[in-house]
């Protein structure tokens, strides 16, 4: 039994859910092709930082600066010039490279923190050929005098400042410590968000306590990680009108029905992809189609957001419940 598993993302069609998220697997093009071989619907850019953008001697500098009070090993969380894979300009010819040897579409990513930071270049990658943007939010909310709201406010500003810039569409990735998500994604959605994507894994530091150094500590994620996204995927189907992507701990094909089956529009691939190689995808994406078939669905759409918050009548009491009964379950 054949499945139609097109599906509709940020305005564009595509031929199934699975896409691949920001990584530095489009900084070669012959893993680009691999990508497109293996079956990939979308190609997401990896994040072009607004130090980057804003030269990055400035940009560290300020950023170095707001932090020169707390400890004099501050300087550690900012990379050099080295560390940055591909510079402003080198970035928008990336897009045209990769936009004349693929059919499938391909959405920039850009992460700032200052509306102007994102504005500046936002332009740029339409014009280089992308498809739509993802804009990768990052605040660390280090002062106490600043509120939740106005952090909150000063992103949806950001946001909305791009996409009227643009006429591409516009996805805002997004972290999951927001204290009311649904809140935040409405408010999202009222400045020009087409999509969201959750969540942003934040690579969180580690210490040297021999050399006094803070020092990056990279973990790819794992199928665990899935169960944060499923909750929310879950929680926002069908509340508004933004698409929805899955992004982080999708490593099976049972992770992928999974987040579909909560309200994911797509989802995105990257850690299983760079511990296995572009043709994990292509398994994934055969295993997936099969298990559909198999239980006899007709398409994609049909398994959409069947096991989203929605299609519960109490949701909160079978949260509530499932949380009491996980509470109880444990025995040493």
């Amino acid at each position: 039994m054949s499945v139609e598993l097109k599906t509709n993302y940020l305005g564009l069609e595509l031929k199934h859910p699975l896409i691949v998220g920001a990584s530095p697997l489009v900084d070669q093009l012959p893993k680009i092709r691999e990508l497109e071989d293996a079956g990939a619907a979308a190609i997401v850019m990896h994040s072009l930082f607004e130090e980057q953008i804003t030269s990055n001697e400035e940009g560290i500098d300020a950023h170095i600066h707001s932090h020169e009070e707390t400890y004099a090993e501050a300087t550690s969380y900012f990379p050099g010039d080295v560390d940055f894979a591909l510079g402003p300009d080198t970035y928008l010819e990336r897009i045209a490279e990769i936009k004349e040897i693929v059919s499938v579409p391909v959405i920039g990513s850009l992460n700032g923190r200052t509306p102007t930071g994102w504005t500046s270049f936002a332009k740029d990658i339409e014009s280089a050929g992308a498809d739509a943007l993802e804009l990768n939010l990052y605040f660390q909310p280090t002062d106490s005098e600043i509120s939740s709201e106005e952090l909150e406010a000063h992103a949806a500003s950001t946001v909305e400042s791009v996409c009227q810039k643009v006429s591409i569409p516009v996805a805002v990735k997004l972290s999951p410590y927001f204290s009311s998500l649904p809140h935040f994604v409405r408010r999202l959605e009222k400045a020009g968000a087409k999509a969201v994507v959750l969540f942003n894994r934040f690579y969180q530091p580690d210490i040297d306590i021999v050399n006094l150094e803070t020092v990056p500590a990279l973990r790819l994620s794992d199928s665990s990680e899935l169960l944060l996204r499923l909750r929310w995927l879950a929680i926002l189907r069908d509340r508004f009108s933004v698409d929805l992507s899955c992004s982080g701990g999708v490593h099976t094909s049972d992770d992928a029905i999974k987040a579909i089956m909560a309200g994911a529009d797509t989802v995105q691939m990257v850690s299983s992809l760079l511990q296995k190689g572009p043709s994990h995808l292509a398994t994934v994406l055969e295993k997936m189609t099969l298990w559909l078939g198999e239980f006899d669905y007709k398409s994609i759409a049909d398994a959409r957001g069947s096991m989203s918050h929605r299609n519960t009548p109490n949701p909160e009491a079978v949260e509530r419940a499932n949380y009491l009964k996980i509470l109880q379950s444990w025995s040493s």
